[in-house]
């Protein structure tokens, strides 16, 4: 019988202590760097690639991959070193440098790879490929050199892989953390790659005296082309499995979790740290027991079995529990630091506890066990490098398969399920094909994996739909998983008034309520209407619910308007929502599936307006379309007297970071105007030549039916009315702005900025308005300046009475609500805040 080596080892035997203490500092430095890296080349390559799911998902394949071509590699050449140390210096060296110089490159090489993508097609993924990868592949071999270094006996392989990959580990933890609230808000993109850089260098020269230090010639492994034992096959072959399945969870944890978070990057980075920190603890807790434990086989089937069924019962146990234990975490912890952040975080980590944390911390203790069942003391290397190689192979596989044909077939509850029950097999096969797994032991793989079927077959498929925020106090009226997120619509009510809201990956964007109308409305009409030229083509970026592509549609001249939206769940939800006038059916409507910024880069044509409506600036990765970088881009794509007009929404951002975005926008846009489209939201317009405000040609447009009545349904019903919007120019966005840093694409300031203040409105809104001067008119008699300043008068008041609510001022508001009943009773947008009658 063909015995593993790990079933025939002493547990009595006495080994001499591993000197782990500095390989281990060296990995959590190494760790660190890793891990801000990896964080900035997300960021990057959907500047470069796009954020598509797809692309996204290729561009990071590459750091995986060559993490693990490089633990293949280096692991066997490893093997054969008598200093082992040097080589991890020399990795660490050259990490540095190309890591570094990768992030550079990245930051410059959008417009290239959008020209290579024309001219070669796929041949174009060399580029990012090629950036990513290859100092991935440096990386990829550290760990299996520095567990050679060790120089482990059999006995204690399992302990020293646990301990440096628990090291490395806690280091990415540590990378994650710093990259989201201290280098990028503090640094940008280059600054935080440098210190990435500088952790790589410290922990080279660490190595290097080291070295020094340890005077010990390791033997040379001999000659690692021997065959490895059947069970020792069977293990990496195991785990590479394992590794799919736990990427696979992750994806769904993602999609998941945000019922219960926030589309901020903080959230995302807590929710990456507490899965890291499951790993951790776990693997450290397992790495001194691996090598003693007297059934490794047994229990690395019950943990991978396990943390399959315990990650489909904590999806299908999430309630409103959740939600109340969150708020009360979040109210202890902002009383204690006064740190409203620090309370949100403290709201994410809990979700994150309660969905990936513990499945996580099983995951982390079948490592050290994989290493005692596959790894050889006398090929450490090339064991150890092909176990994390396969398993993190397993994980690109298990990444792909699962985003793009499970969850979009089965949906999230039953890909879970199915995950779980691919572990559940994992786990039988290595409790029966293992060696001397225990009898008990089988029994309880098998119940485990009976358990995990019967709970997948009886949660829910629409478990996750009930938890949404707006379910709770609406009717669910659509609901879509697919490869780029959740879309939902809930039908609410205001005050007897129905609406529907759009919920984007559990966070809800926007509706058809009559403030979304209005604003949305104005957003594609008032430039058009303005524009100095005749438009003729018009792009949307954002469909969203559709109301500004068919607010877009109204305008007569309009010869070709093309929309760039992400999501196609977004457009199957559009029918949905009233106002819209049917734009995703109509023929003349030119839809392209991509994001905007991509949709950009890749096509030259030119517009005469190009407006801008995604997510509000805070959420991660929206910031792209705010910066200045994106909006030189857009310069370049309009005709002669072209305009953009950018969506600027007021409450989710603080006072500081909105002067900071207009900042961006006045150093690309010589020419720029401010406009209120509505209570909550504003609208900057900017061009490369002067705006002329010629009221006679912006009646002529005015007047025409389709547009006006689209206007007078949200409360602009005449030229006058719709002048009144105007704020200010650009001498008063300038006063505004200030010296405000700009948000670029190197300094992302707005996704890293600080938590909002509550009623963050009531000192950002009255700032601008502030800043109102008449709007300069030409052909416009004194009746039509008259209007404008009565219309302007009748805003600014309504919008008083909207800041007394904001300000809690019953009384106030009820005296003033009284006072406008009259005048609000004709205009729908004001009538849906004050309740009035026709």
């Amino acid at each position: 019988m063909n015995l593993s080596r790990a079933d025939n080892r002493s547990t009595n035997e006495t080994q001499a202590p591993l000197p782990w203490l500095l390989p281990a500092a060296l990995l959590f430095a190494s760790g660190g760097a890793a891990l801000i890296y990896q964080v900035l080349w997300v960021k990057q390559l959907s500047l470069v690639v796009g954020v598509e799911v797809y692309a996204i998902t290729a561009g990071i394949s590459a750091f995986f991959a060559g993490l693990a071509l490089g633990g293949l590699l280096f692991g066997r050449w490893a093997d054969g070193l008598s200093h082992p140390l040097k080589l991890y210096a020399g990795l660490e060296l050259a990490v540095a440098v190309l890591a570094v110089a990768a992030t550079l490159g990245l930051a410059q090489s959008a417009a290239l790879f959008a020209r290579l993508e024309a001219s070669v097609g796929l041949l174009a993924w060399l580029l990012p490929f090629s950036l990513v990868g290859l100092p991935a592949f440096l990386m990829g071999g550290t760990l299996p050199v520095l567990v050679r270094a060790l120089t482990p006996t059999d006995a204690q392989t399992g302990e020293a892989g646990g301990r440096l990959y628990a090291a490395n580990t806690a280091g990415a933890i540590c990378g994650t953390l710093l990259a989201a609230f201290v280098l990028l808000p503090l640094l940008g993109v280059t600054g935080a790659a440098c210190v990435a850089g500088a952790l790589n260098l410290l922990a080279a020269l660490g190595a290097w005296c080291g070295r020094r230090r340890d005077e010990r010639t390791l033997p040379s492994s001999g000659d690692t082309a021997l065959p490895r034992t059947p069970q020792a096959r069977l293990a990496i072959a195991l785990y590479c499995l394992a590794g799919g399945v736990a990427l696979g969870y992750e994806v769904v944890w993602t999609q998941s979790i945000v019922q219960f978070m926030s589309t901020r990057a903080f959230a995302f980075s807590v929710v990456l740290a507490t899965y890291l920190a499951g790993l951790v603890l776990g693997s450290a807790l397992y790495a001194r027991r691996a090598d003693r434990i007297r059934d490794p086989w047994g229990l690395f089937a019950l943990l991978i079995a396990s943390a399959g069924l315990l990650a489909l019962l904590q999806i299908a146990g999430l309630g409103r529990w959740l939600v109340a234990w969150q708020t009360l975490l979040e109210s202890h912890v902002v009383q204690l630091t006064g740190s409203q952040l620090a309370g949100m975080c403290a709201r994410f980590a809990a979700a994150a506890v309660c969905v990936v944390f513990i499945p996580t911390t099983l995951l982390g203790a079948a490592f050290p066990l994989a290493l005692r069942l596959a790894v050889d003391s006398g090929r450490v290397g090339r064991d150890v490098g092909a176990v994390v190689a396969l398993n993190t192979l397993g994980g690109i596989i298990g990444v792909m398969l699962t985003g793009f044909v499970l969850v979009p077939e089965l949906g999230l509850v039953r890909t879970l399920a199915v995950l779980a029950c691919v572990a559940a097999a994992i786990g039988a096969v290595a409790a029966w094909r293992g060696h001397a797994v225990h009898k008990g032991m089988r029994a309880l793989v098998l119940l485990v994996g009976g358990a995990t079927l019967v709970t997948g077959v009886l949660t829910p498929s629409e478990r996750l739909a009930q938890l949404l925020p707006g379910a709770r106090s609406g009717e669910l009226v659509f609901y879509q998983e697919g490869r780029g997120g959740t879309v939902a619509v809930v039908n609410q009510q205001r005050q007897g008034q129905a609406f529907n809201r759009l919920y984007i990956q559990g966070v809800s964007n926007t509706g058809d309520a009559m403030p979304s109308l209005r604003y949305m409305r104005l957003q594609a009409l008032l430039p058009l209407l303005i524009h100095r030229g005749e438009p003729r083509s018009a792009l949307v970026i954002g469909f969203g619910t559709g109301i500004t592509a068919g607010a877009m549609l109204r305008y007569p001249g309009l010869e070709h308007p093309v929309v760039a939206e992400l999501l196609p769940q977004v457009l199957a939800a559009a029918p949905l929502f009233s106002g819209n006038y049917n734009a995703v059916n109509d023929p003349r409507l030119d839809i392209r599936l991509r994001d905007g910024r991509r949709e950009l880069l890749r096509n030259e044509q030119r517009y005469d307006v190009i407006t801008l409506e995604p997510p509000p600036p805070s959420a991660a990765g929206v910031v792209n379309l705010y910066s200045r970088d994106f909006y030189q881009l857009a310069a370049s794509r309009l005709h002669e007297h072209g305009l953009v007009a950018q969506w600027l929404p007021l409450p989710t951002q603080n006072d500081e970071d909105s002067r900071s975005l207009v900042r961006s926008f006045l150093d690309v846009f010589p020419h720029a105007s401010l406009w209120t489209t509505e209570f909550h939201e504003m609208l900057l317009i900017g061009s490369a030549t002067p705006m002329v405000l010629d009221v006679s040609r912006i009646r002529q447009r005015f007047e025409q039916s389709q547009v006006s009545a689209s206007l007078a349904q949200v409360g602009v019903n005449s030229v006058e009315a719709l002048l009144a919007t105007w704020v200010t120019d650009r001498q008063g966005l300038e006063r505004y702005a200030g010296d405000a840093q700009p948000v670029t694409d190197d300094r992302p300031r707005i996704e890293y900025a600080p938590w909002v203040r509550p009623h963050e409105i009531t000192r950002v809104l009255p700032a601008l308005l502030a800043l109102r001067v008449a709007p300069p008119l030409e052909n416009a008699s004194p009746s039509v300046q008259a209007g404008v300043n009565d219309e302007w008068a009748l805003l600014r008041r309504f919008y008083g009475l909207s800041l007394l609510a904001y300000n809690g001022n019953r009384q106030g508001w009820m005296r003033e609500a009284r006072a406008l009943a009259p005048i609000s009773a004709k205009n729908p947008y004001m009538r849906w805040f004050t309740g009035g009658k026709r």
